[in-house]
């Protein structure tokens, strides 16, 4: 593989710019403020999906809204953590900037303000979160900022649930209620609803894990899930040492849900039910748009938290940069313009919610974010980007070691940064990551050229 350098230092410049696009022209939009809605799913990997090429997973609500509306097949979170992520999804910035790092801390009442729901109110909209809000401990959680809260106390929300009457309700079928309960008290005002659900991360203290509603139990009986070529016990023993380890809490949690054919079908069959409830929870949604004849102006947004490991590499959850980890869903469909619609491949962030969904209403994006306004990119046809920084940071060895790196669709540079151990996969060549090419001399130069790179877009994130 041959490079120029000085068009592989144009390239950088031209793609590192991307990242501080801050500002989108709306001013052809004359129509009212469209209502929006952003639907959130915890721990969704990009092929959890029907509309992404998955065979077996049952999602015909999210599949038409796809083929309605804009899907990013390339859709990456730039921290794989849900309190990070969100954070990056609430302030369109990088966790390097809006500087949450754990569980524990808030956004500042100032950042809370330039954050996208901060900024539709100020603008005139009625805002609503519902389920998971996911950043910061309830403590700081900006309650008396919402028209509408019914978001959980506990971090991660109980599956089970009784409700006024002492009957069983599943989760996901509570958040339905809500949502239902915040579109039916809508008003003159145009509406900006965010939804979290918990659907379909684990129940970390409970054994079963994975907890869907029992009305799903039927569902995926007859099917065998395919096991990922990369479970084989040979890609866990490649890791370096300070990787492979019991303390890894990867391996820890992989332990509890993949380390017997019987648990990973459960598993995973358990995995794709929660997606499929949620799923159901879009049709009524749309539904409900349709009888109240908010359809035809309301805009919905879908996207992961971030991805999740079945089993790859040896591994369960998410945190470290393989595509199983940092590669979600994402839906744009705006009912109001029929040319939006399509199959992109362009790279799509967490970090472009915000101002995407501030662009869609008509607003000004704050300076300080950091992600595109996606719609408005594509309309065009600047600013897009090829690579994007990577960075992971909580608890680092030996549960979670630290990485960062850049990743694009064809290459991946990653660095343990606490080891400054290397990885390089050739994403065209080896979708998989099966082979670190970073020792391979013949690959000497495209090492070089992405460690500049991740030194720069390193840098912008700040």
């Amino acid at each position: 593989m041959m490079y120029c350098p000085f068009f592989r230092k144009l390239a950088i410049l031209l793609c590192v710019s991307s990242l501080i696009i801050g500002c989108s022209d709306r001013n052809t939009r004359t129509q009212a403020p469209p209502n929006i809605i952003y639907l959130l799913t915890d721990d969704q990997r990009w092929d959890a999906l029907g509309a992404m090429g998955n065979p077996i997973i049952e999602t015909p609500h999210l599949d038409q809204l796809a083929g309605q509306g804009l899907l990013f097949e390339n859709a990456y979170v730039t921290t794989s953590i849900c309190a990070v992520s969100r954070a990056s999804m609430l302030t369109g910035q990088y966790e390097s900037r809006h500087g949450i790092h754990d569980f524990k801390t808030g956004l500042s009442s100032s950042a809370f303000e330039a954050t996208y729901p901060g900024q539709l109110k100020k603008n005139g909209y009625r805002i609503g979160f519902i389920g998971k809000y996911g950043v910061g401990d309830a403590k700081t959680h900006p309650k008396a900022a919402f028209d509408y809260w019914a978001c959980s106390e506990k971090g991660q929300p109980d599956y089970e649930n009784k409700d006024e009457n002492g009957n069983y309700i599943h989760y996901t079928d509570l958040v339905a209620q809500h949502i239902e309960t915040f579109i039916d008290h809508s008003d003159d005002r145009p509406f900006c609803l965010s939804v979290s659900f918990k659907a379909p991360h684990v129940q970390d203290v409970d054994p079963r894990q994975f907890i869907p509603n029992p009305r799903y139990k039927n569902y995926y009986q007859e099917v065998t899930i395919p096991e990922p070529k990369t479970a084989n016990p040979k890609y866990w023993e490649a890791f370096p040492d300070f990787f492979r380890t019991d303390e890894n809490i990867g391996r820890e949690r992989w332990k509890l849900r993949f380390d017997t054919p019987e648990k990973f079908q459960r598993s995973v069959k358990n995995y794709y039910r929660l997606i499929t409830g949620v799923d159901d929870v879009v049709g009524a949604i749309r539904k409900q748009l349709k009888d109240k004849q908010l359809d035809d102006n309301t805009i919905i947004v879908f996207m992961g938290d971030n991805g999740m490991f079945l089993g790859e590499h040896g591994l369960a959850g998410k945190w470290y940069p393989y595509e199983e980890s940092v590669r979600v869903p994402l839906i744009v469909y705006d009912p109001r313009d029929a040319g939006i619609k399509g199959r992109k491949t362009q790279i799509a962030l967490n970090i472009d919610i915000a101002p995407t969904i501030l662009g869609l209403a008509g607003l000004e994006i704050p300076q300080g974010m950091q992600g595109l306004d996606l719609v408005d990119a594509l309309k065009k046809d600047n600013g897009t980007r090829s690579f994007f920084f990577y960075e992971h940071s909580f608890f680092g060895t030996p549960k979670i070691p630290a990485t960062e790196g850049v990743i694009s669709t064809d290459l991946k540079y990653m660095i343990y940064t606490e080891h400054g151990y290397e990885e390089l996969y050739d994403l065209t060549k080896d979708p998989l990551e099966e082979h670190n090419l970073a020792p391979d001399p013949d690959y000497a130069e495209v090492l070089e050229e992405q460690r500049e790179r991740y030194k720069n877009v390193k840098a912008l994130a700040k």
